[in-house]
């Protein structure tokens, strides 16, 4: 576990990107195997589930810091993170028996079916038995709030100077369903688990957003267009005569859409498909709050599916005949993927996402203008001989999004951010006029610098109205700007929007 923390310490003491590969490098190429595997999980969002209710550790660390909960609260607010804010509360004692991350994440697995006053006990035996920084780190794994700087990339880079295999590989290895708790760090790395799981996907292939003129990439010749769909991206993949549908986020959601069942048989066996999964109904997109309403059921009504149906829009062939295709050029991808759409012939479930064709840039440019009509949010352009990489790129693969909606809208509310935010009043909700009254219609926390950051912050505290908790009501004479995508129904804001 000091091992683990202080790898975490390095972590956080650095926004360089070398510096932090080095970092981990060194814990992969040290660690223990079984604390490896765990550490993987844990920088990948794979932490296991949180068996202590955080109202329950908040009580105790005031009772242990011996101070009234109001007080655990008010501090909880200035440090911004519970975690920390429960390493920094609960006093120093003498270390015990030093314990591995690997043996500390299995009893807080075991803590699952146990009584509250057995938690206490053991809670409060970690506390005191671990140092400031263990016990910060232990206080991440009880909570689940894991969030150190670390990307997949970052990781997946580090693996690959550790192992010596290339990032393509790693990436694959460590994309889609794996167990920390009995699947060893060796047989993930350097095993056969690509062949072991015939559910596995593949890693996505991500686009940057287009910041020049379509002119710069040169001839249009050289580029693919097609809309950019909103939904979930995904994968559709048929092996062993079953099929699997995974998400952008490596959860694998086949059961989530049944539907898809219908086409099994006829899928061939052996594909891969990269698609978006959209909420479709009358030959058209719904919108993507439609998909929401599925996307976190577990048990799929006849009704949700009736009233919400969905289909996946595919642009590109990942897996053929059970052989991967990905090194072969996009051109040759699509022809592939253009059979496979058409042997499956159910357009009511799998359609192939159409190219957009123009002779130039300035007639594709009068396509996007048409987006929002194909409910789309703007084009994807792609070169004709790109191969399917892995993670984001730069250079083949482009998204070209419409330009947002604008408004101006009056700050109402503020609430202080988290981390290193956690002092600053930096989450905002907007208010918008009906009538004579300024109604809230959305929350917004991104798009202001660090100085513009505290500006507002000063503006807050010197315009306070009232207080709810973390929540301060203000002066409304601050206009924004804002800028946004969609309107949706809403049952949080007064306006009825979002």
């Amino acid at each position: 576990m000091k091992q683990f923390a202080n790898l975490i310490r390095q972590l956080d003491e650095s926004n360089k990107t070398s510096v932090k590969t080095k970092a981990l490098v060194e814990y992969f190429n040290e660690a223990p195997s079984e604390d490896k595997i765990w550490a993987l999980a844990l920088f990948t969002h794979r932490r296991p589930k949180r068996q202590v209710k955080t109202s329950l550790l908040r009580t105790w660390a005031a009772e242990k810091a011996a101070i009234p909960d109001w007080l655990f609260e008010e501090s909880y607010h200035i440090v911004g993170d519970l975690a920390e804010t429960i390493a920094l509360l609960i006093p120093d004692a003498a270390s015990e028996k030093e314990i591995s991350l690997n043996e500390c994440i299995r009893e807080l697995i075991q803590l699952k079916d146990k009584e509250e006053a057995f938690k206490k006990d053991y809670v409060l035996k970690r506390w005191k038995g671990f140092s400031k920084l263990e016990r910060f780190v232990f206080n991440k794994l009880l909570t689940g709030g894991w969030r150190v700087g670390v990307s997949k990339n970052l990781c997946i880079a580090a693996l690959a100077q550790s192992s010596g295999k290339s990032k393509a590989e790693i990436s694959h290895r460590i994309t889609g369903q794996w167990d920390p708790s009995i699947q060893s760090y060796e047989e993930l790395i350097f095993g056969d688990a690509l062949n072991a799981d015939q559910s596995k996907p593949y890693p996505f292939y991500l686009a940057y957003a287009l910041e020049t003129e379509p002119e710069d990439l040169g001839g249009i010749n050289d580029w693919q267009a097609e809309w950019k769909w909103d939904g979930i991206r995904s994968q559709l993949i048929k092996r062993g005569s079953e099929i699997y549908i995974w998400s952008r986020g490596e959860d694998l959601i086949t059961e989530r859409f049944p539907e898809f069942q219908l086409i099994k048989e006829a899928l061939p066996d052996g594909c891969a498909i990269d698609g978006e999964l959209m909420a479709f109904k009358d030959g058209k997109p719904m919108g993507f709050q439609d998909l929401q309403k599925r996307i976190g059921r577990k048990n799929i009504s006849k009704k949700m599916i009736q009233d919400c149906p969905v289909i996946i829009k595919a642009y590109d062939l990942l897996e053929y005949e059970g052989k991967d295709i990905r090194e072969k050029s996009m051109a040759e991808r699509r022809s592939f993927l253009e059979k496979v759409v058409h042997s499956v012939g159910n357009e009511k479930l799998l359609q192939i996402s159409p190219i957009v064709e123009c002779e130039n840039w300035e007639s594709l440019k009068n396509e996007r203008l048409k987006s929002r009509s194909m409910h789309a949010e703007g084009l994807m352009l792609k070169r004709k001989e790109s191969t399917y990489q892995s993670g984001r790129k730069r250079g083949d693969w482009w998204k070209w999004k419409i330009d947002p909606f604008s408004i101006d809208a009056v700050l109402i509310y503020a609430m202080r951010g988290h981390g290193r935010r956690a002092n600053l009043y930096t989450d905002y909700t907007f208010g918008v006029w009906n009538g004579d009254e300024l109604v809230s219609f959305t929350k917004a926390y991104s798009g202001l610098t660090d100085e513009e950051f505290r500006q507002v912050d000063r503006f807050v505290k010197q315009n306070t109205i009232e207080r709810y908790g973390p929540v301060r009501t203000v002066k409304p004479e601050l206009v924004f700007e804002l800028h946004f995508e969609g309107i949706a129904a809403s049952k949080r804001h007064k306006s009825g929007i979002a």
